[in-house]
């Protein structure tokens, strides 16, 4: 078996029309939490990088910020409604602040928890497209938030969540191709034209267990091209044809009943997958590629020994890193092609606390902590290193659960309604 196609090269097509050093969509440039700046900070002062600026009124939610083409982007609820908002990256004025989703948001805790997705498409233009908790998925104008289509999961697709905290998956843009989650057995993920929001396939996975709350990625392996995320408890990790939306294979034993939240890692043929709460844990998977299908097995599997409640994970190297335990973010490394832990700490580290959501830039690696603490660690399979570690300024009291973004040389933390920018950028760089 031959890998024809690198990951990482189908990954970076899909954002090809932003900026290297900008953050278009979820998890980054190409949906892996790596940033590709270098000259950045290798250890901060004692109160942390300096702060660029602060912006407040952002609305409640747990989306993290994209950073492209001079913009910020994101979402949340503003008197009780879903707004995309967009703001000078250069100060973090407003420039325009639309509602993008007609659906409740009162049951849904804070607000809206999907990340948006910058796009450049050869009909509408520059699009931001972004998910309600309701199932109202948007594309608008990014010049002028005006709104170029809608659809909604529940009435167009019949689609559910696995469990009661609403949609929060972030769409993946392929080509022509916009790739979401209604989480219903006969449409449980769709492939919309980027363009007018019409159905290209429908992919039935009987039994899928509704959406879940994790983001799909695409992967190739021989010559089938696939996307692959992770649905609720009865459906796990399952990876669909990119062209018709074809049931490739399924995998459920880390999958959990509650929330399945963590976006999959790919590399050639291997798939690292992990969840939290009771019932999950940690797999590394293979697959194979026959001419039109893959089959898949796991070559290591832990239980809630070794688990990923929400924060992410991210693959430098031969390496992938995270924060393990559910609601804990101890640090931990595994080694990708075998599945073999490194370590995982007892702790959090740098005064963190809860879980930790992460990303890596220039050697290091970023840990978000639950309680407000950010920390920044050298990505070394070997030890914890902490480099730095400072507070954010006038928490809000509410789960701290965005993850961080790295763009142009500035860290940006979302923390419910405000957002603060720091400058990470080494001195002459």
């Amino acid at each position: 078996m031959t890998l024809r196609v690198p990951l990482l090269a189908c990954a970076f097509l899909i954002v090809a029309t932003a900026p290297a050093a900008d953050w278009p969509q979820w998890r980054g440039p190409a949906r892996t939490a790596i940033s590709n700046e270098t000259g950045l900070l290798k250890t901060w002062p004692k109160d942390g990088p300096p702060r660029v600026y602060t912006v407040k009124g952002l609305g409640g939610g747990y989306g993290s910020p994209i950073v492209v083409g001079g913009k910020i982007y994101g979402v949340g609820k503003i008197d009780g409604k879903e707004c995309l908002w967009c703001l000078n990256e250069k100060d973090g004025s407003e420039m325009w602040k639309k509602e993008f989703a007609a659906g409740s948001v009162r049951n849904y805790g804070e607000g809206p928890r999907c990340t948006p997705t910058y796009h450049v498409d050869p009909k509408a233009g520059a699009v931001i497209y972004a998910t309600g908790v309701s199932g109202d998925l948007a594309c608008l104008k990014a010049d002028t938030g005006e709104k170029v289509w809608s659809k909604n999961f529940g009435k167009d697709f019949g689609g559910r969540m696995m469990s009661g905290w609403g949609y929060s998956e972030s769409p993946l843009v392929d080509g022509g191709k916009l790739i979401c989650t209604p989480g219903a057995d006969k449409a449980a993920i769709v492939a919309l034209n980027t363009s007018t929001g019409e159905t290209i396939w429908k992919a039935e996975i009987p039994k899928c267990g509704g959406s879940g709350y994790s983001s799909p990625v695409k992967a190739k392996v021989g010559d089938v091209s696939m996307y692959i995320t992770v649905m609720g408890r009865s459906g796990g990790v399952v990876a669909v044809n990119a062209e018709t939306g074809k049931l490739l294979w399924q995998y459920t034993k880390i999958a959990n009943g509650t929330a399945n939240i963590p976006t999959v890692i790919v590399r050639d043929d291997l798939v690292w997958c992990s969840t939290g709460y009771r019932d999950g844990g940690s797999a590394l998977l293979q697959m194979t590629a026959g001419d039109d299908t893959v089959t898949v097995k796991e070559l290591k599997y832990y239980d809630q020994k070794l688990q990923n409640h929400h924060g992410g994970m991210v693959l430098v190297g031969d390496y992938v890193y995270f924060g393990a335990n559910h609601g804990q973010g101890y640090p931990a490394c595994v080694e990708f092609k075998t599945g073999e832990m490194k370590y995982k700490e007892e702790k959090p580290a740098g005064g963190g606390g809860g879980s930790a959501a992460i990303a890596f830039a220039d050697g290091m690696l970023y840990y978000r902590y639950q309680n407000g603490q950010v920390v920044l660690l050298e990505a070394n399979p070997e030890e914890v290193k902490v480099a730095g570690s400072f507070k954010l300024p006038e928490l809000s009291g509410k789960a701290q659960w965005a993850h961080p973004v790295i763009a142009n040389g500035k860290l940006y933390i979302r923390d419910q309604d405000k957002l603060h920018v720091y400058n990470i950028k080494a001195a002459g760089n």
